[in-house]
């Protein structure tokens, strides 16, 4: 598979100011490689013997049933399905139903596309911490960021380091808390804004929900690290 499929550009991401940005890198990088596998790696012979190797996880699986190209799915499933039965239930000899059950197991929780996201988005991050350290610009985008999700947040800190940010590591991680600290505040308050309009004094057709109608998804997605549609 192609390196650049599984990256993007990390100005590109930073240039948006809708949600978390290292939520929206992972939804365009998942959605570049489900493209990509269900049109022209359909048939690429290194990409079939990862995903027949890999599999694919139900989340995965689930996304791709709603993608058009039901054949192409079907095509790469039916090696999938012939590598599955070829190396757990063909084999007899030295092949117990214990060992069968743990091959089962591994592919089970295996996945060909978590694995490519997460092979992209670990470099991208990579790539935020360098342009972080060397570029004003880029420092400027990062520090006008709405917020950051709470899983992101504690990945992007967690990740940061004195080797890879020897001058602007406090800098960095201070404005990174600060804006996930700031948005959490309010929207804790927009989450409580919610849950007060379900009281019979303040409902009516002249309500006033301020920003508190999408507060459960937002919410959601700030403690998942999903992007809620």
């Amino acid at each position: 598979m192609r390196d650049d499929i599984c990256t993007i550009p990390v100005s590109e991401v930073f240039e948006e100011s809708d949600g978390c940005p290292i939520c929206r890198m992972y939804k365009t990088v998942e959605d570049r490689i489900i493209t990509y596998i269900l049109g022209d790696a359909m048939m690429e012979p290194d990409v079939r013997i990862e995903t027949n190797k890999a599999g694919f996880c139900e989340k995965h699986l689930d996304k791709m049933m709603g993608y058009r190209g039901r054949l192409q799915l079907a095509l790469m499933l039916e090696t999938h399905l012939k590598s599955v039965k070829g190396d757990i239930f063909d084999k007899k000899l030295f092949n117990p139903a214990a060992k069968k059950a743990e091959k089962a197991g591994k592919i089970s929780e295996s996945c060909f596309i978590c694995n490519k996201i997460e092979w992209g988005v670990s470099r991208m991050i990579e790539t935020i911490y360098r342009c972080y350290e060397t570029e004003s610009d880029f420092r400027k985008l990062f520090d006008n960021q709405p917020q950051f999700c709470l899983r992101h947040y504690e990945r992007l800190v967690s990740g940061a380091t004195k080797s890879k940010m020897p001058h602007y590591l406090s800098e960095f991680t201070g404005n990174l808390t600060r804006i996930t600290g700031e948005y959490a505040a309010s929207l804790c308050e927009d989450i409580s804004k919610y849950c007060s309009m379900y009281d019979y004094r303040n409902a009516g057709p002249n309500a006033d929900w301020g920003n508190s109608k999408d507060s459960v998804e937002r919410a959601v997605g700030f403690l998942s690290g999903k992007i809620v549609e």
